[in-house]
């Protein structure tokens, strides 16, 4: 799972970067695609995806999911699997989550029991 999940995810990176989408949401929007996780039949993915400067991340997505078919049969060429998994799109939080568990360590609680 982990292995197709990093083809997808190369697959969609140079996909978007070739800007095939035409919607007017996509337009000069850097996408960058730090997940995909396969389903354990492999017929789902599930990319986690942030534009870059994190503005406009929901709109992103529903433009992205809105295209879902068409963005599934460009990719799956260069997948060669036996079947071309569909793709759903989310808001990647990885970031968002990181930053509050920092900031959680340096809580003056945290600070105080750890002395």
């Amino acid at each position: 799972m982990l292995r197709v999940g990093e083809l997808v995810r190369h697959a969609l990176s140079s996909f978007l970067v070739r800007g095939e989408v035409q919607d007017q949401i996509l337009q000069d929007i850097t996408i960058t695609v730090p997940e995909v996780r396969m389903s354990p039949d492999l017929k789902l993915a599930s990319a986690y995806i942030m534009p870059l400067g994190g503005e406009n991340a929901e709109a992103v997505v529903v433009a992205l999911n809105r295209h879902a078919k068409f963005i599934r049969g460009r990719i799956a060429p260069d997948l060669a699997l036996k079947y071309a998994p569909s793709v759903r799109f989310f808001v990647d939080d990885t970031f968002e989550e990181a930053e509050r568990i920092n900031n959680l360590l340096r809580s003056k609680e945290v600070s105080r029991d750890l002395n």
